[in-house]
């Protein structure tokens, strides 16, 4: 059987602090690629999950005195339900203390060390416990500490297990250099061959005397897997790799595997493709790392005080408006999209956020919405008459918006595939400006009215459409005023002058009530 799915991943988050906006972004990335994808037709497998197994998991259960297994129960639960209030759509939501991800592990494990490529020796080297990363010498930093993270690094002396990762090296970069679309964007590729071309070395894989993991299999008690090779094969755990046979494959590879630019390098773009190698599995099509959000030029840290949750952001803009707004969710969504990092970092900011929500969803999403949907009743009673069409140029300018929207949204760029749609709002404002509907009402040209209208009201159609995959909600709202039974799909898209004559409007009603003050938080 083959393909039946477009398969889009997440990585699976540590469960040893809350849900931040930096997973919420790539969730929301996640998210949105999957609604698009499901708007062009596909079939969607959308995973995403919890990391349980890592030791400083551990470590923090038993600072706050709970049983770890209790402890990553109620985190998942936790991450579970802020996705859910974010209206992400997710079709698997898998969690690494599952039986049958067990099960993958030891599979996996047992089959790599039977062909000789995950073999026996000894680690003595420097570890960091929050990178879960095993650093060589010339990496390490001033004072033993974490190139990465700077926290101080423990010193290892164990017998362990490694994988031969230094066997893949070339057949991976032969991939790489002859799929340019394997690894984007372009900076994240480079990054990619750059940490290559510095050799890669076989990577320890167990680690002994650890009280929570995966056990090895057929070793003594406390020798565990490396929490990397385990978490990374819970994308091949979720299409029941053992259990289905072949017809995993409908599922199988990947086709879109997000994450943040730190875990792509030295993770998912050579540990993981490697392990899929020695498998004799395929590769996925596509790992996409975007950058950071910064906060005051700053990487968000706990330490530093400065980690935002993504749901108190939300709340946080309902208590500036001074009233519950219908849709902070989705202008929470929309903010994280418009905004994006994706070849560098982007600064995060509240006030960054109130800005956005006033000038592209007020003044102007909104506020198309609404006045289009008032002179409709005002001048007609919100009934189309017969004998309207869009203008040509003005149709020839959304059938090009559209198209290079959808290339935006391929090439998982929203901020770019958002400002294009918006260019459709600017556009209208401008015919508006030009043609003046209220002026021709008052002479009483009423055809010439309509006229206008018309190329407002397939404006807003299509801003329904654009919209859905970053801001569901506000789209089946906008769909609802114009009263359509749904959120037209792309296919509708091409066909401009879809609504007909005699059809009805719903009386207008305002989606983003403009903020009235700042929060001055930032």
């Amino acid at each position: 059987m083959g393909k039946r799915y477009y398969y889009i991943t997440t990585p699976i988050y540590y469960v040893n602090g809350m849900p931040h906006i930096g997973t919420a972004l790539t969730t929301i990335v996640a998210d949105a690629c999957a609604r698009y994808r499901k708007q062009r037709g596909h079939s969607v497998y959308f995973l995403t999950g919890t990391d349980e197994n890592a030791p400083k998991v551990h470590q923090v259960a038993q600072q706050q005195g709970k049983p770890t297994q209790q402890f990553v129960d109620e985190m998942a639960e936790t991450f579970a339900r802020t996705w859910q209030a974010l209206h992400i759509d997710y079709d698997v939501f898998i969690r690494t203390t599952e039986a049958r991800h067990r099960r993958v592990v030891t599979e996996v494990f047992r089959r790599l060390r039977a062909q000789g490529d995950i073999y026996e020796g000894r680690y003595a080297g420097w570890y960091c416990i929050s990178c879960e990363t095993f650093f060589a010498e010339s990496k390490v930093g001033s004072g033993r500490t974490c190139p990465d993270c700077g926290k101080l690094l423990e010193y290892r002396d164990e017998p362990c297990y490694y994988f031969r990762l230094s066997r893949y090296a070339e057949p991976l970069r032969a991939h790489i250099t002859s799929h340019p679309e394997f690894i984007m964007p372009e900076v994240r590729r480079n990054e990619t061959l750059g940490f290559m071309a510095e050799g890669l070395q076989d990577i320890a894989v167990s680690r002994s005397g650890a009280e929570w993991g995966i056990p090895a299999p057929d070793e003594p008690y406390g020798t565990v897997i490396y929490v990397w090779f385990d978490a990374l094969l819970n994308y091949l755990t979720a299409t029941d790799w053992l259990e289905r046979g072949e017809d995993y494959l409908e599922i199988w590879p990947p086709n879109l595997q997000l994450m943040g630019k730190d875990i792509l390098p030295r993770f998912h773009a050579t540990i993981w493709p490697a392990m899929l190698m020695a498998l004799g599995l395929p590769l996925p099509e596509r790992l996409y790392g975007h950058g950071w959000w910064i906060v005051n030029k700053q990487k968000m840290s706990k330490s530093l005080g400065n980690v935002y949750e993504p749901l108190a952001i939300a709340q946080e803009l309902s208590r500036v408006s001074g009233c519950a707004l219908p849709y902070a969710i989705d202008a929470f969504r929309y903010f994280m999209l418009r905004e994006m990092p994706t070849d560098s970092d982007a600064e995060f900011s509240l006030e960054g956020f109130e800005t956005r929500y006033n000038g592209d969803l007020a003044n102007d999403l909104g506020n198309l919405v609404h006045r289009t949907l008032s002179m409709w009743h005002r001048y007609f009673e919100g009934c189309i008459p017969a004998g309207v069409h869009v203008a040509e140029g003005l149709a020839d300018l959304f059938q090009q918006q559209v198209a290079t929207v959808a290339d935006a949204f391929e090439q998982v760029d929203f901020p770019r595939g958002l400002r294009e749609a918006w260019e459709i709002i600017g556009a209208i404002n401008r015919y508006y400006d030009e043609q003046a509907p209220w002026a021709l009402a008052k002479v009483g040209d009423m055809a010439r009215t309509a006229q206008v209208l018309y190329g407002g009201l397939e404006a807003v159609r299509l801003m329904s459409l654009l919209v859905e995959p970053v801001m569901p909600q506000v789209a089946q709202a906008i769909a609802y005023q114009i009263n359509l039974p749904d959120v037209p799909v792309w296919q509708d898209a091409s066909r401009i002058g879809a609504i007909p004559s005699g059809h009805r409007l719903q009386a207008p009603q305002p989606i983003f009530p403009r903020l009235s003050k700042k929060s001055g938080v930032s």
